[in-house]
Formats: C-alpha cells, sequence, structure tokens
C-alpha cells in the first residue's frame, strides 16, 4: 500500500488524496519507519509539494512531513508559511514545524505572534488565525523557560469550595470553626483570610475558588473569554503570586456532551482567553498553574471556578507508593473523622489488611495512637507501607503475613482496616469465606471493650456475621452508593 502510495505522488496521480492517505497509513509506526525507508532521506518528492497551485496539496504536504519528522524540510516550511496567502493552510505548516527543532526561527515567530495578536480580526478570517496563534503558542511554548509562579495569598479574602464526599459534607464544614460556611450540593463553600487553616482538612477532596464576576457563563466561546478577560482573574493572581504575568492555564470541561464537543469548546475557549488577555494568560498542555473549569449546569450554560497547581496540597505527600487496590488518603481520613468518637487516644491498633498503610497512618494522625500494626499478605504491600510510615514519620510494626496465621501475645484496642472485595480474579464467594473466617478470627485479637472499624463493600456480611459472633453494629455509614462503599462501626455485645 505505501508503495503504490509514493508511486502516485511520484507521477502526480490524485496527489492530494494519496497525501491524505499516506497520512493515515502511517499513523501505525510500523508503515511510518516503511515510508521513511523507501525514502531513504530523499524527501525532495514532498518537500517540492509544498510550492503546489492546488493550497489543499499544499497543506496535506506540509503535514505529511511534520508527521514524517523530516527536519531537512524546516526551512521549505518556514518559507512556504511566510509566503503563504491562504489563511486556512498557515496552521498546517506551523503544525509540522512544531514537530521540528525551530529554534533558529523563534524570533520570527514572535514577532509574527504579537502582530497577530494586534491585527484586527473580523468574522471571516477569525477561525483561521485562532488557528494560527494556537500553533504559533504550541511551538513557542516548547522553548519558553517558565519560572514557576510562587503562591503568596494565604491571608487574603477569598471564597473557595471545598468538594466533598456528598453523603458527608458536614463533616468537613464542622471543622471549620470560626469560618462563614455554608453547605452546597458538592461540598462547602467558605470565605476565609486564613487558607493555611483551611488547607490542614483532610477530608475535603478538592479545593476551588470563586472569582466574584466570573460564576457563570454561556456555552459562546467568544462570549466566555470575554466574560473571563474582563473579571477579576488576572488581579486574583497577580495578588496571591510572587511575580506579574503572563500565568499558564488548561481548560477542564465537566458536561455529559460527547468528549469532541467539550474539547472542541475547551479549545476554542483557551484561543480566546489568550487573544482577549494578550496573552498574559496562556493555555499551556503541561506546564499550567492553573485551571479554569467549566461546570454545565441544566440550563446548559456554565458555572465556572478556579484551581490553583500553585497551591502544595501537602495532606498527603507521604502516601508516594500505592497498589491497585488502595483506599484514597482522603476517604481513609473520612473513615477517621466519622469514627472519631470510637478512637481512643494511645491505643493498640491492628490493621490485618493494610495494604500500604494508609488506615494506620490517617488513624494515628487523627489520634494519637500507641502501637500499630499491620498485617498484609502481599510482600509489596508491605514495602510500599514502610515507606510511606517512614515518610509519615511514625512508627508501626508490618509483617508480611496472612491475617488468618498471624499470632499475638496481647489483644488490641482496635481494629481498623479496608476490607478485601471482589475485584478481578477474586470472586464474590472467595470474598464472604474470608469474612466467615475473619468475624471467628478477630475474637481473639480484640480486647473486650475494643471497637472494630471497618471500609466495606459487603454491608450485609458485615451486618450478617458481626450479629452472629457477637458484636453490635454502633454505626453504619454511606459513603459512596455507587462503589458500595461503607465505614461499620462494631463493638462486642
Amino acid at each position: 500500500m505505501i508503495e503504490e502510495l509514493l508511486e502516485k505522488i511520484k507521477n502526480q496521480t490524485e496527489v492530494r488524496q494519496t497525501l491524505s492517505e499516506l497520512r493515515g497509513e502511517i499513523k501505525d509506526n510500523m508503515k511510518k519507519r516503511s515510508l521513511q525507508y523507501k525514502l531513504a532521506n530523499q524527501y525532495d518528492i514532498i518537500i517540492h509539494l509544498l510550492k503546489h497551485e492546488d493550497a489543499k496539496v499544499r497543506k496535506n504536504a506540509a503535514l505529511l512531513l511534520g508527521d514524517l519528522e523530516v527536519e531537512q524540510a524546516l526551512d521549505a516550511l518556514y518559507d512556504s508559511y511566510k509566503n503563504e496567502d491562504k489563511l486556512f493552510i498557515k496552521s498546517a505548516y506551523l503544525h509540522a514545524m512544531s514537530k521540528l527543532d525551530c529554534s533558529n526561527y523563534l524570533d520570527e515567530l514572535r514577532i509574527r505572534q504579537k502582530n497577530l495578536i494586534k491585527e484586527e480580526i473580523v468574522a471571516d478570517n477569525k477561525k483561521h488565525i485562532l488557528e494560527e496563534l494556537r500553533e504559533l503558542s504550541n511551538i513557542l511554548n516548547q522553548y519558553e523557560e517558565i519560572t514557576p509562579h510562587i503562591f503568596t495569598g494565604y491571608h487574603e479574602l477569598c471564597d473557595v469550595i471545598l468538594l466533598t464526599n456528598r453523603n458527608h459534607i458536614e463533616v468537613t464544614k464542622n471543622q471549620l470553626q470560626g469560618m462563614k460556611a455554608k453547605e452546597l450540593q458538592v461540598g462547602v463553600m467558605v470565605q476565609t483570610e486564613d487558607l493555611s487553616e483551611v488547607l490542614k482538612i483532610r477530608t475535603f477532596q478538592e479545593l476551588l475558588f470563586v472569582i466574584p464576576d466570573m460564576k457563570i457563563c454561556t456555552p459562546d466561546a467568544t462570549e466566555a473569554a470575554t466574560l473571563i478577560a474582563k473579571s477579576q482573574l488576572l488581579d486574583f493572581l497577580i495578588k496571591r503570586h510572587k511575580g506579574q504575568a503572563p500565568f499558564y492555564f488548561r481548560i477542564e470541561v465537566k458536561s455529559k456532551q460527547e468528549l469532541d464537543k467539550r474539547s472542541e469548546f475547551a479549545k476554542k475557549l483557551a484561543q480566546e482567553i489568550e487573544l482577549k488577555t494578550k496573552r498574559k494568560l496562556r493555555n499551556h498542555t503541561s506546564n499550567y498553574e492553573f485551571e479554569i473549569r467549566a461546570i454545565q449546569n441544566k440550563e446548559g450554560n456554565y458555572n465556572l471556578l478556579v484551581k490553583l497547581f500553585t497551591i502544595q496540597d501537602e495532606r498527603f505527600t507521604y502516601r508516594k507508593n500505592v497498589i491497585a487496590t488502595s483506599i484514597k488518603p482522603v476517604n481513609a481520613a473520612l473513615v477517621m473523622e466519622l469514627a472519631k468518637d470510637y478512637l481512643k487516644p494511645d491505643a493498640s491498633i491492628l490493621d490485618p489488611f493494610c495494604g500500604v498503610g494508609t488506615m494506620l497512618i490517617e488513624r494515628h494522625k487523627k489520634v494519637k495512637a500507641n502501637t500499630m500494626y499491620g498485617i498484609d499478605i502481599l510482600e509489596e504491600a508491605i514495602n510500599k507501607a514502610r515507606m510511606n510510615t517512614k515518610e509519615a514519620f511514625q512508627i508501626a510494626h508490618y509483617i508480611n503475613r496472612d491475617f488468618f496465621d498471624f499470632t499475638h501475645e496481647y489483644m488490641f484496642d482496635e481494629i481498623i482496616t479496608n476490607m478485601p472485595f471482589q475485584i478481578g480474579r477474586i470472586t464474590q464467594d472467595e470474598i464472604n469465606v474470608l469474612y466467615e473466617k475473619f468475624f471467628v478470627k478477630i475474637n481473639k485479637h480484640l480486647k473486650e471493650d475494643g471497637v472494630i472499624i471497618l471500609y466495606t463493600h459487603d454491608k450485609d456480611e458485615v451486618q450478617r456475621l458481626g450479629k452472629k459472633n457477637g458484636f453490635k453494629l454502633k454505626e453504619n455509614f454511606e459513603i459512596s452508593k455507587k462503589e458500595g462503599t461503607y465505614v461499620m462501626i462494631l463493638q462486642l455485645q
């Protein structure tokens, strides 16, 4: 197929379509290497097409040269870009150049970018100018030395939304003592001049800022960008950071629309924001400092929030090592907050299925324990638990063993664990057997006044077997109806 298409180009047969077909073929890396081999660095046959009379042939030839990463085509691509009189093609040359070493053309590209931003944009040329600006940014971003801004706004008055577990919003709200806070469907809105105190709370999932005059926009990207550019966003960023503009951002669109529609809106919005802020706000695919989150509401408009990546979330930095079944640390923190009335200071604690140690670490952070033991049959989990616990500056004793073979000379005040659940090759029948054995075995390790705190996917089994083995269910908290997860607290009757 590659040979046939190449022969067509040599014979100038259906060139436009053939170039397009070649681009489709070489999405397969093997076929790409095959074409590179057959051309044997003799790319003039394609480079020559950059001067073809058919504009779409020029476009497809440029894109193919980029796909093939033909460094020797760079000068020809730039000359064609500079001399091209068809606006709709100019971005194609740049797209091809973005895959090559453009370091010798950076000054010229920056000048072109500045001139484009100043240029009057009308309906007829807007789409193509925005595309050209996007490709210019993609190239220049590769060579810009971005100096990260340092967040300093811990004591600036701000409105933030703390996204939380929707079943237990009050758990986070109750920790905001002395702050103006109200519950929302998704979490808590709080007004504060002491962000450092808010950041200590371990039960929120995410912290998003509300910009007073940038709360809601229409689904029209131009109108949305105008609102954002005229808002207090830039002042908000400058006031809370060391250093001036530009600031680098990304767009995150939350909507029930298809992915391609969400992506198109995000792309257009980012382009328009760059244009309307004269690139004081710049879109970047990797080195972004903040996110504009657009959440589509029932009316079809978008609620706008801002997430700052310049703020370091240090709550769970200890958790550098995980396995597939690890509990999220924010969920482990929520477990401890829900169970706080049952947590005993200086308690001896056992986690029989400890994984990477998250439950034990969060237990000790909530109420200081005395002795903590973690058991897991998986050696990898135990090794990672030891590393995580060291990162948390805590001490726990980890043993790589099947819990059902574990023995110990004294009893424990608390059994706290994220129970195994049906996943992968583990069947529900196997889980049911494990629960049966667990409730028998646990009696050998728990003090008479001890407590069991379980994070479980099998509520019915806990209720049935707990009762059967002499335990009273003290608390039952739904964590996620979708995932079927609960926190259940039991004591001997």
